[in-house]
């Protein structure tokens, strides 16, 4: 029934409907639209929320603190009373205010010195009445930390004045960064000066190459040999110390040098203020430091003249001494810094047994060895390689002269004395002294024996030298005079042992006297015998006699 009278308004008034629908479809494209318009907004509203908050976090996670002066954005007849004032949370962190972000510019200007307080007005005023922006260090009053603070004008694109900010940035670690890296500077200025200056008070000329040969430092001495020109010119000019044939002294050899990376010397001639000298130069090469593919050069130019003139004068003082050594009976050899023979004697010949035409060779020291061990002319040793190189080695060791004896199979005894040579190497010195020591021994036998017999002998008995003091005596005497043999062997006087004999005597009144007496009685040759009472009781009958070598014999005899 519905369905029917529809369809029969339907076909009654058609347009009418067609009306209404388009007039419903017009409403449902409007609402869709506006729909689409709103969302649309939407997501820019959100977009630039999120972009305002970005930008506020971004500027909040800047280590710098800000303090903004913020503009209104509408018109108003006062703007300055409509402005807002914000403090960042990181200027607050920064300046340790207790109000944090609400703080306001008079609590931050309190965290400043006076003066300074007074300084930074004047510039905020000036940065907000005429825009003029700037920038200055500051220093906290309260932990003497190091701000520098930045003032900018921030504007809009169509010229609207947004807000006037003042940044605060923390500089106390830079400043001290820069403090130390000025120290250092001066420093590595003073360093460097103290090296020109040391370079420059060389007494030779010293010059510095790169790897391409070329000068890049000279010192003053240099100036000497290049006349009319100043270090500048020298290294501009590439102006380098000729010889007589007008070619560098130094530059092949520092090439040479750089190539086999070994220091090279090489003695040269020159003429210097009209005069003939001699000099030696030196190239000395090291690897720039970071760069160890290139290698540079030091040089230098060393005046050897008078080095020259004493070598030669040594030279000849050497050989005038060597023809008085080849006259002498000692026998002498020479042995250089390189082991080799570089002169001997006829005593030498002779005592070793060995050929003129051989030592003329000028053998080595180790030949010497195994030419006279050959001949059975040197001590018997178990390891005979072990003494070679024990006696090689004494040319380093051998500061100063050392004398050894070499006990040779033939029963023969050579002194040996061994001395630096001042040219380097050893001199040497041999003397037989195998009759010397037979006479010693001789001697020392004859003393045993003589000492033997005064031991024997029931008189205490000692012996005075031509020299006044006591060369023997026996034991008797050591016990008639309770004396200690250790001081007996220290060879005293007659005086000293009077002196130590004393004790026996504290009864008499003058003991000088006696003691005069005593050695006028000893040393006088008409003295026969005179007796002498000691304390003790007991009295000692003194004989003195004189021997035939100046010596006098005492002898001592107690009566009972």
């Amino acid at each position: 029934m519905n369905k029917e009278l529809m369809l029969d308004m339907f076909y009654a008034a058609p347009e009418l409907w067609y009306m209404l629908l388009l007039v419903f479809l017009l409403l449902l494209g409007f609402l869709l639209y506006f729909e689409i318009r709103v969302l649309k907004l939407t997501q820019k509203n959100y977009f630039i929320n999120r972009d305002r908050e970005r930008y506020a976090e971004t500027l909040y996670a800047s280590k710098d603190g800000y303090f903004a002066f913020i503009y209104p954005d509408e018109k108003v007849n006062d703007p300055q009373n409509y402005i807002k004032e914000r403090c960042s949370r990181r200027l607050a962190v920064i300046l340790d205010l207790p109000q944090g972000t609400a703080s306001t510019f008079e609590d931050v200007l309190k965290c400043f010195y006076k003066d300074d307080t007074k300084k930074i007005i004047k510039y905020v005023t000036l940065l907000r009445e005429d825009g003029v922006s700037f920038e200055e260090d500051f220093v906290l009053k309260n932990n003497e930390r190091k701000l520098k603070l930045n003032g900018a004008r921030i504007n809009a694109n169509d010229g609207n004045l947004y807000c006037d900010m003042i940044w605060f940035r923390d500089i106390s670690n830079e400043s001290l960064l820069i403090s130390t890296l000025e120290e250092n500077k001066k420093m590595a200025l003073l360093r460097s000066q103290q090296l020109e200056d040391i370079i420059d008070n060389l007494p030779y000329p010293a010059w510095l190459r790169d790897d391409k040969l070329n000068l890049v430092l000279v010192n003053k001495k240099y100036l000497e040999f290049i006349k009319g020109a100043n270090k500048y010119d020298i290294i501009q000019h590439q102006i380098e110390i000729c010889g007589t044939n007008n070619v560098s002294v130094s530059k092949e050899l520092a090439e040479q040098a750089q190539s086999l990376n070994r220091t090279q010397s090489e003695k040269i001639s020159l003429i210097k203020n009209g005069q003939h000298c001699s000099f030696e130069v030196w190239e000395s090469p090291f690897h720039l430091e970071g760069y160890l593919d290139k290698i540079w050069s030091v040089g230098t130019l060393i005046d050897i003249t008078e080095l020259d003139s004493l070598k030669r004068n040594l030279k000849l003082h050497q050989n005038a001494h060597f023809e008085i050594l080849g006259t002498l009976g000692t026998a002498f050899a020479v042995f250089n810094s390189d082991y080799k023979l570089s002169f001997y004697n006829k005593a030498f010949a002779l005592l070793w047994q060995q050929d003129s035409q051989w030592l003329d060779s000028s053998p080595s020291y180790s030949s010497f060895l195994e030419n006279v061990r050959e001949k059975r002319l040197l001590p018997e040793v178990p390891d005979f390689k072990s003494y070679k190189d024990e006696e090689l080695s004494a040319f380093n060791k051998i500061l100063e002269p050392k004398e050894d004896l070499l006990h040779l199979p033939n029963d023969n005894t050579i002194r040996r004395v061994r001395s630096p040579h001042p040219m380097g190497g050893l001199v040497f010195a041999f003397e037989d002294v195998s009759d010397r020591l037979a006479t010693q021994r001789a001697y020392n036998a004859l003393v045993q024996v003589q000492t033997e017999i005064l031991d024997n002998l029931f008189d205490a008995v000692i012996i005075f030298g031509s020299n006044g003091r006591l060369n023997a005596y026996n034991q008797a005497y050591l016990s008639l005079w309770n004396l200690e043999e250790i001081f007996l062997q220290k060879e005293p006087s007659i005086t000293e042992l009077l002196e130590e004999e004393r004790h026996f005597f504290n009864n008499v009144e003058n003991w000088q006297d006696l003691k005069s007496d005593i050695i006028e009685h000893l040393t006088n040759a008409n003295t026969k015998t005179f007796r002498l009472i000691r304390n003790d009781g007991v009295q000692i009958d003194i004989l003195s006699s004189l021997l035939s070598d100046g010596s006098i014999m005492v002898t001592n005899k107690a009566v009972n």
